[in-house]
């Protein structure tokens, strides 16, 4: 399988989904990142760029919400297994799959996509979760049955099964080679399933004392031990809601620009960056779509953007 960041092609899939969400309108970022005009900016970067379009997704008026700990799971359990067969066809056709979202649910089939396309040749991949949250909630500890809240957990193979077996096995990653980076806000009964699951994290606080060049070498070298490159997962409430407002989970405190733009740049220079989410931008709550032109920027520098 060769790297797509050689063979320079990228798929753009979209999620419109909200389902996983407390509130409506993140459904809506794939078009914001659109109109942030992310297809034309990758292009400007030498990539060859497909737009796959948009998967299916229900609609939250027409739906149940069924179980109170697991809002819409049998609508996103569709999406994602959707989803993961795009990714995977994208990863075996020699392109980057940049996934467009949607609320962070997205994650669960994107993983599945990739963890696929890799088992055939017993490869595996690690993951590096930009995220305010730690998205590790379970059926028993959630407080609010939301599933972007689960969606790292179900990727590592914890919770709901008919969630966790998305495109037919468990796990879809490994919790020694996940990463969580500039966490700041966890559940009280999230913060023992983050313990026990055996991943790694790195709160803002780590990135305040220790910079987040260093926080990003440790990252980096945890994603990539023995695996075959990184999956990205970028939930931009990672930035600080000052710059980012555009979402619906805000948490003071977040990454700066220049923190975060240092962060995809390492991501890029490692050249093994396999796929990469982006998620949470809800232009009802945006100034002008600067969130989703924020996010276009940060996905750039994980692209390869350099300034020289």
């Amino acid at each position: 399988m060769t790297n797509a960041l050689d063979t320079k092609k990228i798929r753009i899939l979209g999620a419109p989904i909200d389902l996983g969400a407390g509130r409506r309108g993140v459904d809506m970022g794939p078009s914001a990142l659109r109109v942030a005009r992310v297809g034309e900016q990758v292009r400007e970067l030498g990539y060859v760029v497909e737009d796959g379009g948009d998967v299916p997704v229900r609609n939250p008026e027409e739906q149940p919400h069924g179980d109170p700990r697991l809002k819409f799971r049998d609508p996103i359990r569709e999406m994602s297994e959707a989803l993961a067969e795009r990714v995977e066809k994208a990863i075996v056709d020699g392109c980057l799959p940049l996934i467009l979202g949607g609320d962070h649910s997205v994650a669960i089939g994107s993983t599945a996509g990739l963890a696929r396309a890799l088992r055939p040749r017993g490869e595996s991949f690690g993951i590096i979760w930009f995220d305010a949250h730690a998205d590790m909630n379970v059926p028993e500890s959630t407080p609010s049955g939301n599933i972007h809240g689960m969606a790292l957990a179900v990727a590592l193979g914890l919770g709901d099964s008919s969630l966790t077996q998305v495109a037919g096995f468990s796990p879809k990653v490994a919790p020694k080679n996940a990463v969580l980076v500039g966490t700041r806000s966890i559940d009280d009964k999230e913060r023992d399933v983050v313990r026990q699951s055996g991943i790694h994290i790195f709160t803002m606080r780590e990135i305040d004392e220790r910079g987040m060049r260093a926080v990003m070498q440790d990252a980096l070298a945890v994603a990539l031990d023995g695996t075959r490159g990184v999956h990205v997962s970028l939930d931009i409430d990672f930035m600080d809601p000052d710059l980012a407002p555009g979402t619906g989970t805000v948490v003071r405190g977040g990454a700066t620009e220049r923190e975060a733009h240092l962060a995809m740049e390492m991501v890029a220079d490692t050249g093994k960056l396999l796929s990469m989410d982006v998620t949470e931008i809800n232009p009802v709550l945006d100034e002008r779509n600067q969130t989703a032109r924020l996010a276009v920027d940060l996905a750039l520098s994980a692209l390869g953007k350099r300034v020289y």
